[in-house]
C-alpha cells in the first residue's frame, strides 16, 4: 500500500460527481487572491455562492460600503477568470464574526480555563509493567505535585486550576452543579 499525499487525495475527491460546487469555491479563492489587493484579501473571507451570487465577509462595515461601491469592477474581474460567471456580489460583516483566518506558523488557541501551565513530567516507567495499584499511586503522586500550589474552591474546598477560579470564581465542578440545578429550576417553572 502506497501514501498519497493529502493534496493528492483532496484532488482526487474533488473530481467525484457531487464536487463541482467545491471545486468551484476553490478555484473562486485563488481568483480572489489573484484580482484584489493583498490588503483586501487581509480584510475579506468569501464566505460561499449561492444562485451565482458570491457572499464575502468583511471586517467591518467601512469594507463592506468601500467593495459594494467596486463591486461591478470586480465582478468583471472575476468573471473574466471564472468559466461560470457570477451574477453579483455582496458585502456584509454581519458574518465576519471576531474570529481572524489562521496564517501559518501564526496559530493561536484560547486558553481553557483548566488549563494548567506547566506540567511536571511523569517519572521514567520501569521496565516492569505495572499493576493497576502502582499506576494509581504514581498518578496521585503527580496529582498532589501539580496541585500543591493551587487555591481551594470556596464550595467544595478542593484544589482547583488558576483559570477556573478567575473565570468561575468556582471549580468547574462546582459550576456545573450550579449550572446543572439552575436548569432544572427553569425546566420545573416552565412545566408548571
Amino acid at each position: 500500500m502506497s501514501f498519497d499525499s493529502l493534496d493528492r487525495i483532496l484532488e482526487a475527491l474533488e473530481k467525484q460527481p457531487g464536487w463541482e460546487a467545491h471545486r468551484r469555491y476553490r478555484h473562486l479563492l485563488q481568483c480572489w487572491e489573484s484580482v484584489v489587493e493583498p490588503k483586501i484579501v487581509k480584510q475579506t473571507r468569501l464566505l460561499y455562492v449561492s444562485r451565482n451570487v458570491l457572499f464575502v465577509a468583511t471586517a467591518n462595515a467601512v469594507w463592506a460600503q468601500n467593495l459594494s461601491l467596486q463591486r461591478y469592477s470586480l465582478l468583471k474581474k472575476l468573471n473574466a477568470l471564472l468559466s461560470k460567471p457570477l451574477a453579483d456580489i455582496r458585502f456584509s460583516s454581519a458574518q465576519w464574526y471576531n474570529v481572524k483566518p489562521v496564517v501559518p506558523g501564526q496559530e493561536t488557541q484560547e486558553k481553557h480555563p483548566s488549563a494548567i501551565e506547566s506540567v511536571p513530567s511523569l517519572p521514567d516507567l520501569p521496565n516492569k509493567t505495572q499493576t493497576p495499584q502502582e499506576a494509581f499511586q504514581r498518578w496521585a503522586a503527580v496529582i498532589e505535585s501539580r496541585s500543591q500550589n493551587w487555591l481551594v474552591c470556596p464550595c467544595c474546598q478542593c484544589p482547583t486550576p488558576p483559570g477556573e477560579l478567575e473565570r468561575w470564581t468556582v471549580c468547574a465542578h462546582c459550576i456545573s452543579k450550579q449550572w446543572s440545578s439552575q436548569e432544572s429550576i427553569s425546566s420545573e417553572m416552565n412545566l408548571s
